[in-house]
C-alpha cells in the first residue's frame, strides 16, 4: 500500500494541556485508548483535556489483527480502579465520558461487573456527566450485558468493526452475528440507553458489503453508527488494503443518514470516540 493520502494527515495542534493529562493518568494508574491504539487524534484530544479511559489492564485475551493493544497474560482488577476513572473525570471536568477496556474473557462476567462500578462510581462524583462505554461482546452472554445496562449509562456502544467476511482474519476469535445480537439486545433491556457501534474501512471489504452492515446495524436498533478509515499499526498487523477517500466517506454518510441512524460520523478520522459527545446529541 502506498504512503498515506493528504487528507490523513493530522496537523499538530496546540500542545497545551497535553502534559497535564499524561501526569494525571501516571499518577492515579490509569490506561487510555488513546495511548495504547496509537490514536491519530490523540494530540488534539489531550490538549482539549479529554481521553478515552481504558479499564481492566492494558493486556487484552482476543487476537484481533488490526489491534496494537498488548495481548498475553493478563493482571487482576484493581478495586480502586473505578473511583480513580471517576476522580479524573471530575478533575478533567468533562461532559462526556468514554470507558472501554480491553477484552477479558479470563474473568467469569467478562468484566461487566467492573464497568457496572465504574459507572455508578462516576455517577457519584460527577452527576451530571454523560456516561458511554465502549464494551467488548462478553461472549455474548446477556446477563453480563444486563449488569452493566443496570447501571445506566446514557451510552452503550459495541464495534462491529468489519464485514462479515472478514471477521476470520481481522478478528478470529469474535463473531458477527453474536455482536449483532449484542447490539439488538441493548435496546431490548432499556430502551432509553442509547445504542452505538462503529466499523473500520479499508481492510478490503466491498461497497456492497459495507451496506450490508449498515443494514444490520439499522435493523438491530442501532442508533448512532461511526465509520472511518483503518490505519495499521505496524506491518505485522492486517494491511491497509485501500485507503477510502473523503468523497466515499461523505456517499456512506448519507446511505447511512437515510437509513435512520440517529447520528452519523463518516470520515478517514472518524474514531468511534472522538468528538463522541457530539454523536450523543443528534440535531
Amino acid at each position: 500500500m502506498n504512503k498515506k493520502p493528504d487528507w490523513l494527515r493530522t496537523k499538530i495542534s496546540n500542545a497545551a494541556g497535553i502534559g497535564d493529562v499524561a501526569q494525571m493518568l501516571r499518577k492515579l494508574n490509569l490506561h487510555t485508548v488513546c495511548e495504547e491504539a496509537n490514536c491519530p487524534n490523540i494530540m488534539e484530544c489531550f490538549s482539549k483535556k479529554t481521553a478515552t479511559f481504558m479499564i481492566m489492564g492494558r493486556v487484552c485475551t482476543r487476537n484481533c489483527t488490526f489491534c496494537t493493544v498488548s495481548k498475553g497474560e493478563t493482571t487482576p482488577l484493581e478495586s480502586d480502579e473505578p473511583l480513580h476513572v471517576a476522580e479524573a473525570i471530575l478533575e478533567l471536568g468533562l461532559k462526556h465520558a468514554v470507558i472501554t477496556s480491553v477484552t477479558r474473557d479470563d474473568l467469569p462476567d467478562g468484566g461487566a461487573g467492573h464497568f457496572a462500578r465504574v459507572i455508578e462510581k462516576i455517577r457519584s462524583l460527577a452527576k451530571d456527566t454523560v456516561i458511554e462505554v465502549l464494551i467488548p461482546d462478553f461472549q455474548g452472554s446477556r446477563e453480563a450485558l444486563l449488569e452493566v445496562v443496570r447501571a445506566r449509562p446514557n451510552v452503550i456502544n459495541h464495534n462491529i468493526e468489519t464485514i462479515k467476511r472478514l471477521y476470520p482474519s481481522v478478528r478470529p476469535l469474535a463473531d458477527y452475528d453474536r455482536s449483532l445480537e449484542l447490539i439488538r439486545s441493548i435496546k431490548e433491556l432499556d430502551a432509553g440507553i442509547y445504542s452505538k457501534s462503529g466499523l473500520m474501512l479499508g481492510l478490503g471489504e466491498k461497497p456492497e458489503e459495507v451496506e450490508k452492515l449498515l443494514s444490520d446495524l439499522r435493523y438491530m436498533n442501532c442508533d448512532i453508527v461511526t465509520i472511518g478509515q483503518y490505519l495499521a499499526p505496524s506491518k505485522q498487523h492486517h494491511p491497509v488494503v485501500e485507503y477510502i477517500t473523503p468523497e466515499v466517506f461523505a456517499r456512506y454518510k448519507i446511505l447511512a443518514d437515510d437509513m435512520g441512524f440517529k447520528y452519523v460520523a463518516s470520515a478517514p478520522l472518524v474514531r468511534s470516540s472522538y468528538h463522541a459527545g457530539e454523536a450523543f446529541s443528534p440535531k
